[in-house]
């Protein structure tokens, strides 16, 4: 993420200042939170993706302490974002908004949503 782009000649289009002190941060929160939509609020885990309708599916494996939780985001029908169904190591949570209850118990957890 550069800080500024050059438009006088013979500099057109090079970036400076790129990676300076906050950019990584931002450019992470913004793929994890915005775009995958893996945020985390407390000891809850909610998904609410935004992504292109071209993407039929993608995993994310997300670190709680010493617990690891593998997200699979399944888009069968192509949608941009939404929810319909989501699991929690093959147990569907009932109520998709209310988010997937983190634990740190140091086991591998299996989530799956669905758009």
């Amino acid at each position: 993420m550069a800080a500024d782009v050059y438009s006088v000649p013979p500099y057109v289009g090079r970036g400076g200042w790129s990676w300076y002190t906050g950019s990584a941060g931002w450019m992470y929160q913004a793929g994890l939170e915005w775009i995958l939509g893996i945020q985390r609020q407390g000891t809850t885990l909610y998904l609410k993706p935004t992504i292109p309708e071209e993407w039929p599916e993608y995993t994310v494996n997300y670190r709680y302490g010493q617990t690891t939780y593998e997200i699979k985001v399944e888009n069968p029908n192509r949608k941009q974002s939404g929810g319909s169904y989501l699991e929690l190591d093959g147990d569907e949570l009932e109520k998709v908004a209310e988010g997937v209850p983190l634990v740190n118990d140091g086991r591998r957890h299996r989530i799956r949503f669905v758009l």
